[in-house]
């Protein structure tokens, strides 16, 4: 991996897989959420900024992972917003903050949903590590 932070795609034989790499929990949340938006090909408009609070809780890190990605697909596909700028905090299994964004200008591919399947977060030398399935 060489880098602190990083996400690139993985081939997968029918879903997309995103494997995600950071020296901590808030950071591998951000770069699964950059890292979603690249794969799906998500441009942001010039358009007014926008700022979202965003709050969730999850029985352990790897719900609340998969929550915190869902929801940003249901604000992208709803709302047609997308977020590049996060302050957001995460301790015992709760998520909040502020996400600040635009309205999307252009998508390539659509995500369906964040799916749990192999999904575990795991240790490495330089942090942490986790492959997130995406059903598209």
């Amino acid at each position: 991996m060489g880098t602190q932070s990083g996400f690139r795609e993985l081939d997968h034989t029918a879903d997309w897989v995103l494997q995600v790499w950071a020296p901590d929990l808030l950071t591998l949340f951000i770069q699964a959420a950059q890292g979603m938006y690249v794969i799906a090909g998500i441009t942001l408009s010039g358009d007014e900024r926008v700022e979202h609070k965003i709050a969730l809780s999850s029985v352990d890190e790897e719900t609340l992972l998969v929550d915190f990605l869902n929801e940003l697909v249901y604000i992208s596909e709803h709302d047609s917003l997308a977020f590049d700028q996060f302050d957001l905090t995460i301790e015992d299994y709760r998520l909040s903050g502020t996400m600040y964004g635009a309205t999307i200008a252009s998508v390539q591919k659509e995500i369906k949903a964040i799916t749990f399947h192999d999904m575990q977060i795991q240790t490495s030398q330089d942090g942490l590590v986790v492959e997130i399935v995406m059903d598209v």
